[in-house]
Formats: structure tokens, sequence, C-alpha cells
């Protein structure tokens, strides 16, 4: 299976030893748009409002090829910050990206209780929690 890992960029350090195990496990694996970059959002922002703004727009519009690309979306959602099994708003629409595109989704946690729960339960998520050899 093609599949397109999501997550927080404050998780990117978790990234390769997942990426890993699903190659093992035969999948291919698209990694998260600044990967290799991961501050580079800090540093648009530093540019001034209409830098970030253009930048972040296009992270965005990518998020259409990245996903359609790909049979599944494998989001890492960890605990930031106290809080548990977290999803932010950039990895929340590569979800509801991959809704739209009929795509698999899973969770590598529980879904978090937060305000986007309701949403992710009605887009069919399913949490592997943790269980790499899950996602098929």
């Amino acid at each position: 299976m093609k599949i397109f890992i999501a997550c927080s960029k404050h998780f990117y350090d978790k990234i390769l030893p997942i990426k890993e195990r699903l190659e093992n496990l035969g999948h291919s694996v698209k990694l998260p748009n600044s990967f290799d970059a991961p501050m580079k959002e800090e540093e648009m922002k530093n540019k001034g409002a209409e830098e970030h703004r253009a930048w972040k727009s296009a992270m965005l519009r990518k998020d259409h090829e990245n996903i359609g690309a790909n049979d599944a979306v494998v989001v890492l959602n960890f605990e930031k910050k106290g809080q548990a099994n977290y999803i932010g708003g950039a990895t929340f629409l590569e979800i509801a990206k991959a809704f739209e595109l009929e795509k698999k989704i899973f969770l590598y946690n529980p879904v978090p209780e937060n305000i986007f729960k309701d949403e992710l339960l009605g887009m069919g998520v399913t949490v592997i929690n943790g269980d790499l050899s899950n996602v098929r």
C-alpha cells in the first residue's frame, strides 16, 4: 500500500522508525511536506505575513497531490504539551482531504478528546494503537 504520513512537525523525530517499519511490512511511504525542513514555517513567519501566507497556502495545496497519490494516510498523534493524541489544524486538514478523496485513514493512537473528535469519528478513522501491522 502507498502511505502518506501526516503529523505535527513536533513529531518528526518519531517518523523514521515508523517509516522503516511500514516499509518492512511492504508499504511505500511518502513523508510530510516539510519533513526535511521542519522549522521552515517559523522561517516564513519571520519573513512577514504575506510570505508566510503564500508558503502556507502552497503547502496546503500540495495535500491534494500528496494524499491523492496514496492509498492511505497514517496519522502520528502523540502527546504534545500535555495534550494526549494531539492532532493540530494542518494535520486535521490532511485527514479531511484523505476522507474527501476516499483514502483509508489510520490513527497511530486513539482519537483525541478535542474539538475534532466528532469529525474524526464521522470520517471513520481506524485506530491502530501503535500496531503498524494493522495498516492494511
